[in-house]
């Protein structure tokens, strides 16, 4: 009797069905989770149940859908963090330190915050040290604001309902209003900016790294600079090595 696993064995269901809803980037109903793996309604609906109890999967707060849990979100991140290809993505921030002279981090998105999987400072005296596993706010990071631009509209507002726009500096979006309108225009540029909105004297431009194949943001490479020394008009000098930089870490992805 063989002892192996393929695809037909209960685990291995558990983690297709996981693998579809990381791809789709959105919390699924139980019909679009039927739709997405072609399995009969009664098993899909047990393997979600067995999800959400295991601490994989959560419902949103309608009750209707499957989103990605906590647990399962740390685990990526630790993942991205002890990957073989760590020393490629590490290789990458160091270089373009290296050309641009200034700090730069790779980031995720981790429930309603920020988490650096990887960040090379500067070699200037004056910056801001940031190790990773530090976590910072959506609403008011370049990258925090870059993955809320670019999440489905359904699950955007479900965090919106739930975030304090809290203050951190005099630049800090706290209306609502205001930041749903940046992020609009965050999706039109494909590049985000924090305009000293989490720390007085920081500013800091975000670029999207998709996984190929991917529609969602998987991870977000951003420069960070003291305003002394880069204005923020001048951080879009920046974009077109950000954005090769990135897409050489999506190949790691």
């Amino acid at each position: 009797m063989s002892d192996s696993i393929d695809n037909t064995t209960p685990g291995m269901r558990l983690m297709d069905l996981l693998e579809r809803l990381v791809r789709e980037g959105r919390p699924l109903s139980l019909p679009e989770a039927v739709a997405a793996c072609g399995w009969p309604k009664p098993t899909v609906h047990r393997m979600l149940v067995q999800l959400e109890a295991g601490g994989w999967l959560q419902r949103e707060p309608d009750g209707r859908r499957y989103a990605l849990a906590p647990r399962l979100l740390r685990l990526s991140e630790d993942t991205l963090g002890a990957s073989t290809q760590h020393g490629v993505r590490h290789a990458v921030l160091r270089q373009l330190v290296t050309e641009l002279g200034e700090s730069c981090n790779l980031t995720a998105l981790s429930g309603a915050e920020v988490v650096y999987l990887d960040r090379v400072e500067s070699a200037f005296p004056l910056r801001l040290e940031l190790r990773p596993g530090t976590r910072v706010p959506l609403h008011c990071s370049a990258s925090g604001k870059l993955f809320l631009a670019h999440l489905g509209a359904a699950r955007r507002q479900a965090l919106l309902d739930g975030l304090e726009l809290s203050r951190h500096t005099a630049t800090t979006l706290t209306r609502r209003e205001a930041l749903e309108a940046e992020l609009a225009t965050i999706r039109r540029q494909g590049h985000a900016f924090d305009a000293e909105e989490f720390v007085d004297g920081l500013v800091c431009i975000a670029v999207p790294v998709r996984a190929h194949g991917e529609r969602g943001v998987r991870c977000a490479l951003a420069l960070q600079a003291p305003s002394a020394r880069v204005a923020l008009a001048e951080l879009p000098q920046f974009l077109p090595r950000l954005t090769q930089a990135a897409q050489a870490i999506a190949r790691t992805l």
